[in-house]
This record gives C-alpha cells, structure tokens and sequence, in this order.
C-alpha cells in the first residue's frame, strides 16, 4: 500500500538538523503553478503559495453569479494574474460522449503550469488537464480518505459519529477522491462540533497550511505518494440532495444529534411535524433528568411518543431510545425562529402608517428585491421561496445599507423574509435605530396638550403581560382624585417568573456575553430615547404622582436621563487592582482583583420620585452589569411602565429588566426572600428597610442598600444672608410639595433673627402658587395619596397639641384633589412630636437656638436617629465648617439646600440607612471583588 516516487518517507525528512532549516528554505525551487478553484479557501491558498516564491500562472474558477466575481477570482486579478471562468470543462461530441473542450484545453496548455493545485473545486476537471503538468495535480478533501469520498464529506464525518476528523491532500486520477495520499491531518470531531464549527476551527486554518506544506514538499521533491488502502465509503451528495436530510426516527438519541448537527446549516435536517416542514439546527445531547417545569407540551404525530417540548433553552425531540436532543433553532418554511417559540401563535405588531419619505424608500425596497430575484416583488413575496441564497442576502443586506441608510443584519432577512417584513424592518430601522416594535395592551389618556399612550401590565421577560392571577387595581391621580387607569397586580408568582428570566438573562442572555462598552452604548441610547420622550414622561410623572409638571420636567425625569448617561459612561471604566503580596519564594507571585456584577438584582422605590428613584439605582445596577427587577410604589407605576417600552426600543435584551407592580407587602416579601436575587435596594422609610433587612438575612444574606427616613436639620445662624436663606429654606422643606427624603425636617433658626425669620418664612410660603400640577403657573401641586394627606393633617395636629404655633396652613384645601397647604410651625420643643418624627410632606417645624451655643445646636441636630442631610446658613467659615464636621448626616449642605448630582454619592447614616446612590461609590453596591492569585 506505500508506493514512493523518487524520495524517501516523508517522515524521514523531518530528521534534520533545525539550524540548516533557513538555508533549505532559501533554496526552496519554486514551480508555475495553475490554481483550479474557487472561494476564500482557494485565495488564502492562493496567498500561501505566492508567499512562498510560487508564480501563479493562472487560476481557472466558476463564472460570475449574479453580476459577482468569486473571491478568488478577485484576488487574482488585484495582482494580475490571468482569471479563466468556464461553465464547463466538458461538452457531448457528436456520438453523445463528454469530452474535453478543445479550445479550452489549449488554452489551459498555454499558461505552461507545472503543477494543478485545486483547494476546493465544484467542477469536474478532465484527466487531460490533472496529468497535463510534469508534477501532475494535487487536490483537497475534507475526510481521512478513504472515508468519506464524495462532496459531502464533511456532513458525513459528524453524522457516522466519527470521533476522529480531517483531511487529505491527493494526487488526482481518473476515480472519485481515490488517488494517492500526500499529506493527510487528523484533528478531533467534538460532540457537538456543526460542518461550520469543524471547518472554522481545523479544516479551513489547517487545510491552507497543509496545501502549502504540500507544494512545498512536491517542489523539494519529497511528496509522498501513498496508495489508498482498500474499503473506502462513497456518501451520498446530501447538500445538492436535500431530501436525503430527512431525520428518520427510528434514531436513538446520539444517532439522531448526529444527525441535526451533521447537517447544519446545509442542507438541514428535517422532518414533517404535523404536515409542515420543520429544520433543526443548534442540536445537543438532552443530559438533564426531566423535561424542565415549565416547558409546552406540543402534540405532534410524526416523532417518538406523539410530543415535543418548546422550552426556553429550545426543543427537545424525543429519540427511539426515549431520549432526548435540544435543537436551539428550527425553520419552519423559509422563516428561521428560535426553537423556544415553536408552536406559539406569532404576534400581530401594528400596522406601520408611512410618510412621503419612507414610501419612496419602499419603493428603492422594491427595486433592489427585484433586481436580485427578477420577478415582480408584492408585501407576500418571500425571498427564499423565489431562489435566494445566503449570496443574495449578503447583497441584500449590503444595497440596503447603499441605497437606504439601513444597516440590517444577515439574521434579520432570515427572520423576516417576505418583502413586508423587510420593508418594515427598514423603516423602523430608519425611524429609530433599532427596528424594534413593542407590543401591548395600551392605555390612551389626553393630557396636558398631548395623546398619551402606555402600558399597564407587568413587564417580564422583554414583554408585557397580565399578572398570573389576573387581579387589577385602580391608580389614582390626586389633582382630582379620578382612577387614571387599571395596573396589573402581580404576586409571588409573577415574581418568580420575573427573578428566573433575569438569571437566565444574566447568566445565558446577550446581557452576559456583550462587552462593557457595549453595554454603557445601550445605555446611552436609552438615555437619549428618554430625552425624546420626555414631555410624555413628565406628563405621567404629574397625573400619577403629583408632582408640578416643570418640576418633573427638570428633576423628575430631567435628572433621570442625566443619571443614565453618567453611569453608561462608567461601563466600560469598571476595574480592579493589581495587588503587590509577598512572594512564594523561590517561586513568584501577582495578585490581581477584578469587579463583578452580583447577578440578580431587586429595586424597591417609593412613590415620591418615581422614576428618578428607579433611575438613581438602576442606571448603577446595569452599568455594573447585572439584570433587575423593580418593584414601583404601588400607587405611581406609569412612569416605570413606560420606561420598559423605552428600555425595549433602547434594544436592552430580554430579561435584563422587569417591572412588578402590585403591593409592597406581596412583592416586596417575594423578592427580599428570594434565594437567586443577590441585592436589594431599597428606598423607604426605615420601618419597612428593617424589615427588609432581616428579610434579606434570613434568605439567603444577600447585599443590601437602604435609603431610609430622614429629619435633616437645617440651622440658620445670625450672620446668614437672610433673604437667601429664607427662600433656601422653603425649598429646602416645599420643594416636590415636601415629599423629599432630605427635606429639611427641622429648622433651627438663631434667636436673635428669628422672629424677624419667622415672618419673612410666612410671606414667602403665602406666595406659592397651588393648583394643578399641569399649568405652568404652578408652584404647589396634591399629596401622593389620600392616606398620606390624612398623615399630614394629623401630624399638624399633633404638633400644635404639643404646644406648637401654628404660623400657616395646616389644612387640607377644600377644593378637588388632595391639595395640603405649605404649613409652618413655630416654637417647636425638642420633645414635641413633629421634633422628633419625619412628616414627609409641606410642613415646617421651627425651633430657636442661642446665638452663640454652636455646641448646643449641633447636639440638639443631632439628637435623632436620622442622619440623611443637613443644611448650614453662616457666613463664618470656621463656623460651618465646624458644624459640617461635626453633624452626623450622609450630605451637608453649605449656604444651599437640595443641591444634589448625580455625579456625587447620596446616602444616610444611622436609621437613615447605609450605601450610596449616585457617584462612582454606587457602583460598589452593585459589585463584589474577586481575588485572583497566580504562581509562576
């Protein structure tokens, strides 16, 4: 079986001494070479043997396909070699036999090639042309000949099961890949290894190297010329045959992998699953016990047991041996799905109405659909029902992008292939960025000049949705006490649901495999998908909470999309440390620390700042890099809901965020005691913040931030400026009508100003303005909630009881609406009741201090449990500096109020809580360090 020509074992060439390699390689006698090929194998060959000194006399390929050269064809012209583009090679004579084609055979003579190289080669090449060279004809194969001769060759190493894999390198004859071997390669076939992955990673690298390695061998005159030895196996062309992929199942489980993966992407393989044709692609070996929980159940008569089961890794397909394979992906006619949504009825988006603009882009869609498949194009046509190949969608993809602006990707066409899918994927492309629609059931109100349109279910998993129970509940605007519309109230259950598809997003989803820029990128454009939406957002922001809708235009939502692009700059700025540690001596030592994401995150917010609280903790949470789900204040969950249809069009992945809305004592329960949620976060008052803090111990200890209660003190000394600090104080304690975690909770006020203080106070409350949140003219708008303002009202009652005066307001308005007048109370005790307790709401307590006690003071500012902000008005430098060392509280303000940014950390001490919102420290909260030590 081992025949050599001229030369001794090519093993034997390999004993030399490696120091005279260069000089062999520098005599190295280079050959006239005809390359007989096509692709781009053929022209990385063609770049190896050109490296290598060969001249290239001529290279023969396939004709143009759709007006386009083939690559190799390219190439070879850049550098002037002669291209040659026959349809054939042979023709039937006048007896009805194939022979060579005289002018085409003298033209190949004419270039003088002394060796055929033919890298992978689709035509039929005469034997007047392999043994026309002096050094004849070498060609590729993709098997361990004598396995696998034929052209599907690779197909067939995975679908025998093969556990090893490779290719040769022969000499051409007059048979089907049975000439003599030069050089064979071995690599071994994985278990799941695909024709693509086998080639990408073995047959394509290795396969140029060894024909260059071949030539190479042939020119120094050590080619091997090895027999092929007897029992070689012809399979069948399957890709030119695709109805030789049908799966049979009668397969046992790894015979029926095999299969799926032998065949993937081409011809793949498929079967009949009640009277449709459905491929499979993405096959695995089914390893788990059971079928998952939750996985639908699909009746299908044609396969094992009458079932397949759709679940969110695939589609597992029962085997003859009663196991199981996981296909990730199926087509089903010319649309490729994801296997997970096999069986689902496809939702219906909206009817897209075009302007003048994208009607004349349709029409460009049309003229390029038209131009590659040559028929008339209508919204039905599909594009691989009318001949396409995976060529025609590279220039689909690419004259879109030329003639539109349109930057689609090659997955698009395949999962939307008919021209109405295209032409809408276009337009929502060019409209906004993404192509992504959202689909929901949608509530429209007309509101402050403009047609509102939201959701109001739960947002799980990427999608809208009832809660499990179906329950509803009634949110209220309280500028007149109307039930704005119904919200879905979501239980343990939802819950669940929601935690299971931010793991799975975490640790399988897109969130978890794109960079950190690219992460930080998506951030950004659901910042400027905000911005867009703003007026919208704020309008929401004011009929659900309350708030004055200038206010929420600049705070509410203007400091939320001004928190998203802070932390989407951090993204990709999110580091550790080398660390200098003794060494193991006589051996070394580096130490290195990196920061990950903690992995399920839940954000619990309140009702005062609805989306700015989502905002200052979630922006943090994702730019860290791990996947959420909130739980609004149950009476303000628009915003957040509308904020998840901006998050959908920002092209955040499914998962990555999830809206809960309902009850705290449900949700909040379900989430803090869940075991795969890592962190809370959490905004409150510190009763529930307790609470949740042993709710979070007793689970599972996972990490928590409180932002709780606050009774931030606000001193103002003799030498203030009065008029600055008579307006800062009514901010400090009015602003968003008093619903403020740091409003200044007590007013300490020299007594030698304060009469006068008290007095300036009282004009300046009298001039705010009350009324609906939407006018413009408004300053004040209505409390949150009627049980918050039955609060408001009781706590000034309390307070005058404990021997309080009452300067102004006190009351509810008697007007429609939960409108609560800007209240102030002086002479206020430190034992009195409203001293001691946090309104949360537009009410004023003020106490008087001796000029001079600075120590007293700070005590009295101090003698709470609270420790959030706190406020200083002096134009005594040592003097507030004192006071801002010595005050315990997270933030002091110096002759200002309320002066936050989102680049500067926000947190309390004490009761108030622990952790940071804002800053670069809120990223710790949403972090843990790895140590990493390595011994070399």
């Amino acid at each position: 079986f081992f025949l050599y020509s001229y030369h001794p074992p090519i093993s034997h060439s390999f004993i030399v001494d490696c120091t005279i390699l260069p000089l062999l390689r520098s005599r190295l006698i280079t050959m006239k070479i005809a390359i007989i090929g096509q692709s781009a194998f053929g022209v990385d060959v063609y770049k190896g043997l050109r490296k290598e000194g060969h001249e290239i006399v001529v290279v023969f390929t396939i004709p143009d396909k759709n007006g386009r050269e083939d690559l190799l064809a390219l190439e070879a012209s850049k550098d002037g070699v002669p291209v040659e583009k026959p349809s054939r090679w042979r023709k039937k004579d006048t007896d009805g036999k194939l022979k060579i084609i005289p002018e085409l055979l003298e033209k190949y003579l004419s270039y003088g090639a002394e060796l055929n190289v033919l890298p992978f080669c689709t035509q039929f090449i005469p034997l007047e042309v392999t043994e026309a060279p002096k050094n004849k004809s070498i060609i590729y194969h993709p098997s361990i000949l004598p396995k696998h001769r034929g052209a599907s060759a690779i197909n067939w190493t995975i679908i025998g099961g093969d556990e090893e894999g490779g290719f040769s390198i022969f000499w051409a004859d007059d048979g089907l890949d049975t000439g003599p071997i030069l050089l064979q390669r071995k690599c071994k076939v994985e278990e799941n290894d695909t024709l693509n992955s086998l080639y990408k990673r073995f047959l394509y690298p290795e396969g140029v190297t060894g024909m260059v390695e071949a030539v190479r061998l042939i020119a120094e005159g050590k080619a091997p010329v090895i027999v092929q030895p007897e029992g070689g196996t012809y399979d069948a062309h399957i890709t030119a045959k695709p109805e030789l992929a049908e799966i049979d199942w009668k397969k046992n489980q790894k015979e029926l992998h095999n299969w799926i993966r032998g065949n993937d992407k081409v011809p793949g393989a498929w079967s009949l699953m009640n009277g449709e044709k459905i491929s499979f692609f993405g096959s695995t070996l089914w390893k788990e016990a059971k079928i998952p929980s939750d996985a639908r159940e699909i009746q299908v008569a044609e396969v094992p047991g009458g079932k397949v089961f759709a679940h969110d890794g695939g589609l597992l397909l029962a085997a003859a041996d009663g196991k199981y394979v996981n296909v990730d992906t199926v087509k089903v006619g010319t649309k490729t799905i994801a296997a997970s949504k096999f069986g689902l009825v496809e939702e219906k988006g909206e009817t897209l109405v075009l302007n003048e603009e994208e009607k004349k882009v349709v029409e460009k869609l049309k003229t390029i659909w038209e131009g590659i498949l040559k028929l008339s194009v209508s919204d039905s046509t599909d594009f691989f029902e009318n001949g396409a190949s995976s060529a025609d969608v590279a220039r689909l993809v690419e004259e879109i992008s030329f003639h539109t602006t349109a930057e689609l990707e090659n997955t698009d066409i395949y999962s939307g292939p008919t021209f109405a899918e295209n032409a809408d994927a276009v337009v929502l492309k060019l409209r906004g960025g993404s192509g992504i629609t959202v689909t929901y059931d949608a509530i429209e109100v007309e509101a402050n000049n403009m047609h509102l349109k939201f959701p109001h279910d739960l947002f799980i998993n990427g999608k809208f949705q009832p809660s499990a129970s179906g329950r509803y509940y009634d949110t209220i605007n309280p500028a007149n006490e109307q039930v704005i519309c119904k919200v879905a109230k979501g239980d343990k259950e939802d819950c669940d649901k929601a935690v299971a598809a931010a793991k799975k997003a975490f640790d399988q989803g897109d969130w978890s495999k794109i960079s950190a820029r690219d992460r930080g990128k998506l951030m950004y454009k659901l910042a400027d998908l905000m911005e867009q939406h703003k007026a919208e957002l704020a309008t929401l922001e004011s009929l659900d909470s309350g708030a004055v809708y200038t206010l929420a235009l600049k705070t509410h939502v203007g400091m939320s999309i001004d928190v998203w692009r802070y932390f989407a700059g951090w993204a990709d700025k999110i580091q550790g440390a080398t660390i200098p540690i003794s060494d193991a001596r006589p051996n070394k030592n580096l130490c290195i620390t990196k920061k990950e994401p903690l992995g399920v995150v839940a954000l619990i917010t309140p009702w005062n700042y609805p989306l700015m609280m989502l905002s200052w903790k979630m922006a943090a949470c994702l730019a860290a890099g791990n996947t959420v789900v909130h739980k609004p204040a149950q009476v303000t969950p628009l915003t957040a809901l509308k904020f998840a249809e901006l998050a959908v069009l920002a092209g955040i992945p499914a998962g990555v965020i999830n809206i809960v809305t309902g009850s705290g004592g449900e949700i909040g329960e379900a989430l803090t005691a869940h075991p795969d949620v890592r962190k809370i976060g959490f905004t409150g008052s510190t009763e529930i913040g307790a609470h949740v803090m042993g709710s979070c111990a007793k689970s599972n200890i996972k990490k928590v931030s409180l932002e709780l209660g606050g009774k931030s003190p606000l001193i103002i000394f003799p030498d203030a400026d009065m008029d600055k600090a008579v307006r800062q104080t009514c901010t400090a304690v009015f602003f968003n009508k008093g619903e403020n975690c740091i409003a200044a909770g007590r007013i300490f006020v020299a007594k030698s100003i304060h009469d006068d203080f008290i007095k300036k106070l009282v004009e300046e409350t009298k001039k705010i303005v009350i009324g609906d949140p939407l006018d413009r003219a408004t300053g004040h708008g209505p409390q949150n909630h009627k049980a918050h303002l039955d609060k408001l009202i009781d706590y000034v009652k309390q307070g005058v009881a404990g021997g309080a005066k009452l300067e102004v307001g006190g009351a509810r308005l008697d007007r429609a609406g939960l409108f609560f007048k800007p209240t102030i109370l002086s002479n206020v005790k430190d034992d009195n009741y409203v001293a001691i307790e946090e309104s949360f709401g537009p009410v004023m307590v003020v106490s008087e201090f001796d000029d001079n006690d600075i120590d007293g003071v700070i005590r009295r500012a101090n003698g709470t449990e609270f420790g959030l902000a706190a406020g200083v008005f002096s134009k005594d430098v040592s003097k507030v500096l004192k006071v801002a060392e010595k005050i315990q509280a997270g933030t002091v303000f110096v002759n200002t109020y309320q002066k936050t940014d989102v680049a500067a950390p926000f947190g309390g001490f004490k009761q108030s809580g622990f952790g940071k919102d804002l800053g670069q420290e809120a990223l710790n909260e949403y972090l843990q360090t790895k140590t990493i030590t390595f011994e070399y």
